[in-house]
């Protein structure tokens, strides 16, 4: 496991902060966070941060030959994603092809056995866009390898996200400044998602996994929606929350990243949820497979296809089983109703968003399920489970803690679709030249200080709990 969350608050990221501060040029300050990003890795993944090292450099070398072989920079470029996908695949899906192999045609061949390096998923989909970027002259060479080695393992997102493309942040990879308010707001952005992955997230998943993993038996219509809500609540919060932490992280060394979540939840539609969910994922399969296969340029049936191949991969990026691709497939197919399904854009958006929240919950569902058939079994009682015992009643009623239920309270009031004015606030709370008045002198305090008790809170329910896992390091 990566550095537990009391030694990394505690310790490593204090240490790293003031070493960062005090460095006196920027030069210095790469190479410290090189290092310390380095570090971070290796002490969950001693082995597997060669990988990640030797990733960066076969992908620094690729986009080399790209600028430098005109002539072979088709070639090059071949090799740099055949050289990404086959790491990718060998680590994260070997076994799955082989296992799925067994079963189709009874063979009897050994399956492989390779623990999956941390944010392998993460580090490999940016360094693929690097190279390709630089392919296609969207980006200017880099010659430092030293650099490109930051871009890819920096810390903050190195293994769960968001998905930095280089282009993002080069300028600051070479010029970047730092004060004082930069890292308060960042530091605050960053308190906000440690108290919603350790507050909201971590609750919603205790509850969560423990009907998941129930008999069968006692999940009636109550259990499985619990469960789905649940889950529902866990993924967002503790995603974003990670999203959160990664750019607050950046910005408080000097690093801009892109949002990651824009409420989905309160989306209208399943296009319009893809474009606030994961956007740095789903922008990353738009630009580098659905544009290149063709995107909509080929005709009506294509763009179909297109699309289907898009969500395929999707899911198939999330986990090495069927489960996530058909979490994939059943948003495509949604996608594709949506769009030559008409009567749908004169729905009023009350009703759209319950729909849109309907389909991806129960595509959540699936998602979570160990199996697809667990999975179809919790959907179908969601509505139709109707069987009520003492041992489903039981499994319910265990979960109503009232910690879980203020937790779920305030997590579905987060994430309440109030996209307007929560984007004027953030911007207003995060603007570095908001003009100082006694007002907003108070309201900066009474927020500074809100986030210093969620951080004490945060603190105290790390230590006294052992659940405190982010699904997304799987990916």
């Amino acid at each position: 496991m990566i550095f537990s969350s009391l030694v990394f608050l505690c310790i490593f990221l204090p240490v790293t902060y003031i070493l960062y501060t005090i460095l006196p040029s920027l030069k210095l300050k790469n190479a410290a966070l090189i290092v310390v990003s380095l570090v971070f890795y290796a002490y969950g993944e001693p082995v597997y941060v060669l990988l990640m090292v030797l990733s960066a450099f076969l992908n620094y070398v690729c986009a080399l030959m790209i600028a430098r072989c005109k002539e072979k920079k088709k070639f090059f470029l071949i090799a740099g994603v055949i050289v990404n996908l086959g790491i990718l695949g060998i680590f994260k899906y070997a076994a799955f092809f082989v296992h799925t192999c067994n079963s189709l045609f009874g063979l009897g061949m050994p399956e492989p056995f390779l623990s999956l390096p941390v944010g392998i998923s993460f580090f490999t989909f940016q360094a693929l866009s690097y190279v390709i970027d630089v392919y296609r002259g969207n980006v200017e060479i880099q010659k430092s390898f030293f650099k490109v080695l930051l871009y890819i393992s920096f810390f903050p997102q190195l293994i769960a996200g968001p998905i930095v493309k280089y282009r993002d942040i080069s300028e600051e990879i070479d010029n970047r400044t730092q004060s004082p308010k930069q890292a308060a707001n960042g530091m605050r952005r960053f308190i906000c998602g440690l108290s919603k992955k350790v507050l909201i997230a971590n609750t919603m998943g205790s509850a969560a996994d423990c009907i998941f993993a129930a008999d069968l038996s006692q999940v009636n219509i109550l259990a499985a929606w619990l469960g789905a809500i649940a889950y529902l609540l866990q993924i967002y919060y503790d995603f974003s929350g990670y999203s959160d932490m990664a750019i607050g992280l950046g910005g408080m060394f000097g690093f801009h990243f892109r949002e990651n979540f824009m409420y989905p939840y309160g989306a209208a539609s399943v296009r319009e949820f893809w474009r606030r969910w994961h956007i740095s994922l789903s922008t990353w399969f738009k630009e580098y497979l659905y544009i290149p296969l063709g995107g909509n340029r080929k005709g009506r049936a294509r763009a179909c296809l297109n699309k289907i191949i898009v969500f395929f991969f999707t899911g198939l990026w999330h986990g090495a089983d069927w489960t996530f691709v058909l979490w994939g497939l059943y948003h495509g197919m949604f996608l594709l109703f949506e769009e030559y399904v008409p009567v749908l854009k004169r729905v009023p958006k009350f009703l759209a968003r319950i729909y849109t929240l309907l389909v991806v919950c129960v595509g959540f569902v699936i998602f979570r399920a160990d199996t697809i058939s667990q999975g179809l079994y919790f959907v179908g009682q969601m509505f139709a489970g109707f069987t009520f015992t003492a041992a489903s009643a039981n499994l319910v009623w265990q979960q109503m803690t009232p910690w879980f239920l203020a937790a779920g309270l305030a997590g579905i009031i987060g994430c309440a679709p109030v996209r307007p004015l929560a984007d004027k606030i953030r911007a207003k709370l995060y603007q570095e030249d908001q003009p100082v008045t006694a007002v907003w002198v108070r309201i900066q305090a009474g927020l500074y200080l809100l986030s210093f008790i969620l951080l004490a809170w945060c603190m105290l329910r790390l230590s006294g709990s052992s659940y405190n896992p982010f699904i997304y390091f799987r990916f």
